[in-house]
């Protein structure tokens, strides 16, 4: 009877005073967003007193864990810096986390051209990846790669932990994100967070919380035909996403798009649900949200892929705040999904952070955009957008335009740049209705503006909708 009495009394020590815990995300080496007040939450024992100290400012922040030995603050950041320390201590067990920086914080995700790893795939290389892995070591940046877990509830935690930005972690870390991440640190000249949540070959849908699923009726639909597999919707997100809801961010990237190929009218509704899902959770307001348009190439599934680049396209035109396009018209290849310059989606990814995030003025963050079509006779003038210096080919003939009738039959136009736009024109379409340009699966654009960004295909009808 005494022994049985002392093992419990033992018992409800150890669960009063218990090791203290904190997701993977919050570790050693790890940054936290600047100016700010960023939640950092963990376990200890059941209604204790857990006292937190950060070094930047040697403050004491005292949190009451609840019945369940769960805690959770908010600590103020300064603007960056470090190294720094957290201590966190229930009286008894102290915590120290170490070589903290503050800085920008970016959640990188999407499917396997965002994982694609600068080492590259199998037989597929990362044009230039190996002297940039060489010199790649700068104590400012740190890498964070989530492991591939699926759940079929929300998860508290992942694996995963912070690494120092050198050629031994940055061989197997996302080529996007790191040169994303490398890009921002040379014009801000702050400390980097990159976290890498992806997975190849998954749809977006895995990737929405359970919230934006409940919008879209068709998905049950796509359930029942069993499209989605071990991935169903809300998978992954519960997974590989909900675990670091909340944490400090300036933004997410987003690269992601193949595996919804064949459901473009679909994907143009998803992704500004997926956004919207995520601003919803982290509850910090409309933070950016900027993502890749998958670049043209030969799919063989029976659906011109034009209509999802299409999709992403009209997603970046409508009333979303803070969200942009990087097109990457330029920069396909006919039989490889993985585009292997990694290095111009990652930069144009940090474009459009730094123009829009961060305000940089002088910096254009897109190709020329679409806005409007004038019928002249049997000619066709376009207008566009972000062409303030005009439009270029770089010498090379417009040959990807299309002009179409009131029959719907679209033909081959010749088109020349002019002074404030294109003007086209076709033998084969004497009353014009509608244009569109490269939209077809596989194709390489000719049209930039003069920063040498490309315009995305697009067309003028909604013929087929």
């Amino acid at each position: 009877m005494r022994a049985g009495f002392t093992f419990y009394c033992f018992f409800i020590i150890q669960s009063l005073y218990a090791e203290i815990n904190m997701p993977s995300v919050f570790g050693d080496h790890m940054v936290l967003q600047r100016n700010t007040d960023v939640a950092i939450w963990g376990k200890a024992g059941k209604n204790i007193t857990v006292n937190l100290n950060t070094s930047w400012n040697k403050k004491v922040y005292t949190i009451r864990s609840d019945y369940d030995g769960y805690w959770k603050t908010k600590v103020t950041t300064p603007d960056a810096g470090g190294p720094f320390t957290i201590s966190i201590s229930d009286g008894t067990d102290t915590l120290r986390l170490e070589d903290i920086l503050i800085g920008e914080v970016w959640v990188c995700s999407g499917q396997s051209n965002m994982a694609m790893p600068m080492r590259g795939f199998k037989n597929q290389p990362v044009n230039g990846s190996h002297k940039a892995i060489v010199v790649s070591e700068n104590m400012d940046i740190r890498l964070f790669k989530v492991q591939t877990e699926i759940s079929e509830r929300p998860q508290e935690n992942f694996e995963g932990d912070w690494k120092l930005c050198e050629p031994g972690s940055v061989n197997n870390f996302s080529a996007t994100a790191y040169y994303f991440g490398k890009l921002l640190h040379q014009v801000l000249d702050i400390p980097i967070g990159l976290i890498v949540s992806s997975v190849g070959g998954t749809r977006i849908e895995p990737w929405m919380n359970e919230q934006a699923i409940d919008k879209f009726d068709f998905i049950k639909e796509n359930e029942k035909e069993g499209i989605y597999g071990n991935r169903k919707p809300s998978y992954l997100y519960n997974a590989m996403i909900n675990p670091m809801v909340g944490f400090g961010i300036s933004g997410v990237i987003w690269y992601q798009g193949e595996s919804n190929s064949k459901q473009p009218n679909q994907y143009q509704h998803l992704l500004p649900g997926l956004i919207q899902g995520w601003r919803d959770e982290w509850n910090i307001g409309d933070f950016g949200f900027y993502y890749v348009q998958i670049a043209p190439f030969e799919y063989r599934h029976g659906v011109n892929s034009a209509y999802i680049r299409d999709a992403m396209r009209k997603v970046s035109l409508q009333d979303i705040p803070n969200i942009g396009m990087a097109c990457l018209m330029d920069a396909g290849e006919k039989y490889n999904v993985h585009p292997p310059d990694k290095k111009l989606a990652g930069e144009r990814l940090a474009y459009i952070a730094l123009a829009k995030t961060y305000k940089i003025s002088g910096v254009e963050y897109s190709g020329p955009v679409f806005k409007e079509m004038m019928v002249e006779g049997s000619s066709v003038r376009l207008i566009f957008e972000h062409a303030k210096n005009g439009l270029t080919t770089y010498g090379e003939p417009l040959e990807h335009f299309e002009i179409a009738g009131k029959d719907q039959r679209y033909f081959r136009a010749k088109g020349i740049i002019t002074r404030d736009g294109i003007l086209l024109e076709s033998e084969r379409v004497t009353e014009p209705v509608a244009v569109r340009y490269a939209f077809e699966n596989y194709v390489v654009g000719e049209l930039f503006n003069t920063e040498g960004l490309p315009a995305s295909s697009f067309r003028t009808d909604n013929w087929d909708e």
